[in-house]
C-alpha cells in the first residue's frame, strides 16, 4: 500500500460515514453548479468577455487581461470532469481559447490564475498538446517578474509601494512547479521555491496569520512595510488572504515533498480552524472586522480552504481533522444559504462572497473564483470517497 492509499484509508471512516441522503446532497449541487454555468455560458457565447461577478443587477464581463479571467473557463472545465458532457467541453474550450493572447502578456502575477485554471485544466483532461506551448511561455512571462534581490515575484505595477508582493501571489506558483515538472528545466521550480521560502519569512507573523501586502526595497531586497490593500487593518487577518496562503503551501509540498511546507501548511491551518468562528465556519470577510456579527461573510474564502484542506488530509496520518472541517464547510456552501436556486444569481453558483469591501467593491455578491474553488473542492471531496471505497 502506498503512502496515499494509507493516508486515505485514514479518513476512510469519515467518507463512509456519509449516507446515501448526504451523498445526494453533492450530486445535487453538482446538477445545481452545471445549470447555472450552463445559462451563464449560453447568456454570453456571443461575447469575447467573461462572467467575473454582478454589478448593479448585471453580469460584470471583463477581459482575458483581468486576474479573475481563467476561473469561468475552469468550472467549466470541472463541470466536463464530472459529467463527461461533450458540451461542457465544448464551452470550456470556447472560453479558454479567449485567453490565448495571454501567452504574451507579463502585466501581472496572476498569470498562473488566468492561465493554469484554465489551459491547465483543459491540458489536464484532454491532453491536447497545443495547450502546452501557452503555457510555458506564460510560465516564462510570469518568472520574468522575479526580482533575485529580493526573491520574490512581483505581484502590481500600480500603486506607492516600490516592489509590493501579496500573499495572492502563493497561488501562481503551480504552474511554475507544472512548467519545471513538463519542460525538465528546473528555472521555473527554483522562482517558485524561493519566492516561498521568503513569504514564510516575511508575509507571516508568529500566529501564522497573513499580512497582504510586504513592499520591497529593490536595492537591498530590504522591507519597507507590511500592510494590507483589502484587508480590514494592516494587522488584520484578511479572510481570503489566509486561505491563499495556505492553499499556496500545500502546492509547494505536493510538487517539492519538502517537511518544511507541509509543516507550515499545517500551522496555517491551525491559525484557520481556531480563528473562524463562525457555527458554519464561512468566514467573515476579516477575520477582524470591526463588525463582526453583522459583518459580510466570505464564501470564496471558504471555498478555497475547504479545497486545500482536501488535499491537506491526503498528506498526513491526522488527516481526517482537516477532512472533517472541509466537509462541514463544502456541505454548508451546498445549503440553501449559499447555493444558488437554478435560475437565480445570473448563473453564477455561489452567493455572498466579498471582493475588495474597503474598495466598496464586490460586497456580499457571486464571484467566478468562488464557483471554481467549490467546484474544485466538490471534485477532491468525491474523489476521496471513492478512493476510500
Amino acid at each position: 500500500m502506498n503512502q496515499k492509499s494509507f493516508l486515505l484509508t485514514l479518513i476512510a471512516v469519515a467518507v463512509l460515514s456519509v449516507s446515501c441522503q448526504q451523498k445526494s446532497w453533492v450530486d445535487q449541487s453538482i446538477d445545481t453548479a452545471g445549470y447555472q454555468l450552463t445559462m451563464l455560458a449560453d447568456e454570453i457565447a456571443d461575447s469575447a468577455k467573461l462572467p467575473r461577478s454582478i454589478r448593479n443587477g448585471a453580469v460584470r464581463l471583463e477581459d482575458l487581461y483581468d486576474w479573475t479571467s481563467g476561473f469561468f473557463p475552469g468550472s467549466l472545465w470541472y463541470m466536463y470532469e464530472f459529467t463527461g458532457d461533450e458540451s461542457f467541453k465544448s464551452k470550456a474550450q470556447q472560453f479558454t481559447n479567449l485567453l490565448y493572447n495571454l501567452k504574451e502578456y507579463r502585466g501581472t502575477h496572476d498569470l498562473g490564475f488566468m492561465v493554469y485554471c484554465s489551459y491547465g485544466n483543459g491540458f489536464r483532461l484532454t491532453g491536447d498538446t497545443s495547450y502546452v506551448p501557452v503555457m510555458v511561455q506564460t510560465a516564462d512571462n510570469l518568472i520574468s517578474r522575479f526580482h533575485p534581490v529580493s526573491g520574490t515575484i512581483r505581484s502590481w505595477d500600480f500603486g506607492e509601494w516600490q516592489y509590493p508582493v501579496i500573499i495572492d501571489n502563493m497561488m501562481n506558483l503551480e504552474l511554475l512547479f507544472w512548467a519545471s515538472e513538463h519542460t525538465g528545466d528546473p528555472k521555473y521550480k527554483e522562482v517558485a521555491v524561493r519566492h516561498a521560502d521568503i513569504t514564510m519569512q516575511q508575509h507571516y507573523r508568529s500566529d501564522f496569520s497573513s499580512y497582504h501586502v510586504i513592499d520591497y526595497d529593490t536595492i537591498t531586497g530590504g522591507v519597507r512595510s507590511k500592510g494590507t490593500f483589502q484587508g480590514y487593518a494592516d494587522e488584520s487577518a484578511w479572510a481570503r488572504g489566509q486561505a491563499w496562503g495556505l492553499y499556496g503551501y500545500i502546492v509547494c509540498y505536493r510538487f517539492t515533498q519538502d517537511e518544511k511546507y507541509l509543516d507550515f501548511a499545517r500551522n496555517i491551518a491551525s491559525f484557520i480552524m481556531k480563528s473562524v468562528d463562525t457555527n458554519d465556519r464561512i468566514p467573515y470577510w476579516d477575520y477582524n472586522a470591526p463588525d463582526i456579527p453583522d459583518a459580510p461573510r466570505d464564501a470564496s474564502a471558504a471555498a478555497i480552504t475547504a479545497s486545500a484542506l482536501f488535499e491537506l488530509s491526503t498528506f498526513v496520518e491526522d488527516g481526517g481533522s482537516y477532512f472533517s472541517y472541509a466537509e462541514t464547510i463544502l456541505k454548508n456552501l451546498s445549503g440553501e444559504a449559499y447555493l444558488a436556486k437554478k435560475g437565480e444569481n445570473k448563473g453564477f453558483v455561489l452567493m455572498h462572497s466579498v471582493g475588495h469591501l474597503p474598495a466598496n467593491s464586490e460586497i456580499d455578491t457571486p464571484l467566478n473564483y468562488a464557483d471554481y474553488y467549490y467546484l474544485e473542492a466538490l471534485k477532491r471531496y468525491k474523489e476521496l470517497a471513492v478512493a476510500a471505497n
